[in-house]
């Protein structure tokens, strides 16, 4: 039965199986391997340590309950880089030079990875499922050792261009966009993806800088122009800010809410009956969704989270992203079997077929190839009741 397993795992990777001399770079051995990352443990972004807290537990219960992956323990060295670029550049190298970790894997934020993405790159060191979708990420050509782990900023402006050309008669689109490579790629993809006639589609568009007291008046200038669609792609304070306001104008368009700023607390902050009614995409589950209470993967998860994490919230999403994604890297592991190099690792991230995860919706997989590095093609979009996202509509992009 392990043979069994061990085959359909190295298929569903794309790869095949062979029995071959092992082979080592740094941070494995016949009985260990040493993975690394960065994410903020202190400072204004720590709520996203959870991630990192997570991820680190799941790797124990694997060598606890189960000898690691293929008789090897497995380390994580999960590094506070207080989401600074200068603090990033110093962990990684601390890990790639000092630790010697084979790999990294889920690392946060696009400013900080963009810091060390040449610098992995030019050592050979896979930067593996990032906790980011800017378009960056996937270049194989000229960063091959970077890989994304969310869906890319250009995916998901394609399905909601698709969306609304499907749903939308005669649609006039305006855009809200954080002045920043967020807002610029994001308003970018999504005129792409609406085609030959975007610059008549889209007939408004305002930015605000993250230091706006609100953006009130961005929201008055949006809805003046006509406007039935209204996409908006801002973050924190800005996102509750706007969706109050939308309402508090009377103003009915169809609300498009970037994915990145869905959490509860923000609608929360917004007021959830002014939410009803929003849509965005969806590839996940959330942990405490009442969705998903009898769901096997959840109950497996709180299982994991009572035992190895409980000082962490039931509810909290982050850790459950966490804990999601160290599975999907040990099947990465796991599928590279014996050829622990980092080129064989790169090699199975970048051959992903029909991947699964605790985390992700049916029908959702993770599927990369050698040329293509975008993890997820297919989305759902979901619509806010006022209490939970509903998948009202599954879509995909080539």
């Amino acid at each position: 039965m392990k043979f069994c397993a061990s085959v359909a795992l190295a298929m569903a990777f794309g790869v095949t199986t062979a029995y071959a001399e092992k082979k080592y770079d740094p941070g494995a051995t016949d009985t260990s391997i040493k993975l690394g990352q960065t994410v903020p443990h202190s400072g204004p972004g720590s709520p996203y340590g959870a991630l990192g807290r997570a991820a680190v537990a799941y790797f124990e219960m694997l060598n606890e309950t189960r000898g690691g992956i293929n008789g090897r323990k497995v380390t994580l060295l999960s590094y506070d880089d207080a989401y600074s670029p200068p603090k990033t550049v110093e962990q990684t190298r601390k890990l790639v030079e000092q630790d010697q970790v084979l790999a990294l894997f889920s690392s946060l934020g696009t400013a900080t990875q963009a810091a060390v993405q040449k610098y992995l790159n030019s050592k050979g060191v896979p930067q593996l499922l990032l906790n980011t979708g800017a378009g960056r990420w996937n270049n194989p050509k000229e960063f091959p050792w970077t890989t994304p782990g969310l869906p890319m900023y250009a995916t998901e402006a394609k399905i909601y261009a698709k969306y609304i050309l499907e749903h939308v008669k005669d649609p006039k689109v305006a855009i809200l966009g954080q002045h920043d490579e967020l807002g610029k790629e994001f308003s970018r993809e999504l005129r792409a993806a609406l085609g030959p006639d975007a610059d008549r589609i889209v007939v408004a568009e305002e930015s605000y800088e993250l230091s706006d007291p609100t953006v009130d008046s961005q929201i008055v200038k949006l809805m003046n122009s006509g406007a039935n669609v209204f996409v908006n792609v801002t973050t924190g304070k800005a996102t509750s800010q706007s969706i109050r306001k939308v309402k508090e104008l009377g103003w009915n368009p169809l609300h498009i809410l970037f994915s990145g700023s869905t959490a509860s607390n923000i609608l929360q902050a917004a007021g959830q009956e002014n939410a009803r009614g929003i849509i965005t995409i969806k590839y996940r589950k959330n942990a405490g969704d009442p969705q998903f209470a009898d769901d096997p993967a959840m109950k497996e998860y709180e299982a994991f989270r009572a035992k190895y994490l409980p000082n962490v919230d039931p509810n909290n999403d982050l850790a459950f992203i966490g804990y999601a994604q160290a599975v999907v890297m040990a099947r990465i592991l796991e599928a590279a079997g014996d050829d622990l190099t980092r080129k064989n690792i790169l090699k199975q991230a970048t051959n992903m077929k029909n991947v699964t995860s605790p985390a992700l919706l049916e029908g959702i997989s993770y599927n990369t190839t050698p040329d293509d590095y975008s993890p997820f093609k297919t989305l759902y979009v979901a619509e806010y009741d006022g209490r939970l996202w509903k998948p009202v509509e599954k879509l995909s992009v080539d």
